[in-house]
């Protein structure tokens, strides 16, 4: 059952606290007064800090809206570090870092601000924000853009579909209103009900299931 709930947080885009939040004290040292991620918690309503992070609140749950990851010894970023489109300001400056993993900013809508090594390319080409400015230690991406507005590459969606922003550099097909499925293809609503009734009702077989499994082994002992 908590499997099923971490899934349906991924599927809403919204990750709870205690599911993400290692990486806020994984890095020694307090968040600085002067970064954007301290500005960002002082601008931000009901938003708090937790070691290297600024926490807001949305639908009921703590998420991380900032992440202030600067002079952390990072070679690479850890793969298992998941942020969500809350994610505002990233800073991953003054880190021994050789390149970005391309994905790991995909669905980063909100991201608005990165800070990385001055030799670093901003997340999806410089194309992919509005500001970028560079220092002999600092890059600065500010104010994503939308690739979907960009004129540099043709974006050809389905029909009965539009382009919509998936994060720096990338886009992705949404299904026009009234249509959904392969290439929204059907027209009517997504049936939410059904779906949900299915999803509930194969886990219910399967907790009976491993519940009588279970049953078996001890009465055989």
């Amino acid at each position: 059952m908590a499997a099923l709930v971490i899934c349906l947080c991924f599927l809403l885009g919204v990750i709870p606290v205690g599911a993400g939040t290692q990486v806020c004290e994984s890095c020694p040292g307090a968040l600085r007064n002067s970064s954007q991620v301290s500005q960002l918690c002082r601008a931000a309503p009901k938003a708090r800090t937790l070691g290297r992070c600024c926490l807001g609140h949305m639908d009921g749950s703590d998420v991380i809206i900032g992440l202030d990851l600067w002079n952390c010894s990072l070679a690479q970023l850890d793969p298992t570090l998941h942020l969500t489109q809350a994610a505002v300001v990233l800073d991953l400056s003054s880190n021994p870092l050789r390149d970005l993993p391309s994905e790991f900013f995909r669905g980063l809508l909100g991201l608005q601000y990165v800070a990385l090594p001055a030799e670093l390319s901003c997340p999806g080409g410089n194309n992919s924000w509005e500001n970028v400015n560079v220092t002999s230690a600092v890059r600065v991406c500010q104010d994503q853009r939308s690739s979907c507005n960009s004129t540099s590459e043709w974006v050809l969606c389905p029909e009965n579909s539009v382009c919509a922003p998936d994060g720096p550099g990338y886009m992705q097909c949404v299904c026009a209103p009234g249509f959904h499925g392969y290439k929204c293809l059907r027209e009517s609503t997504f049936p939410i009900l059904m779906f949900f009734g299915i999803l509930g009702l194969v886990t219910a077989c399967l907790s009976v299931l491993l519940w009588c499994t279970q049953r078996r082994k001890v009465k055989s002992q």
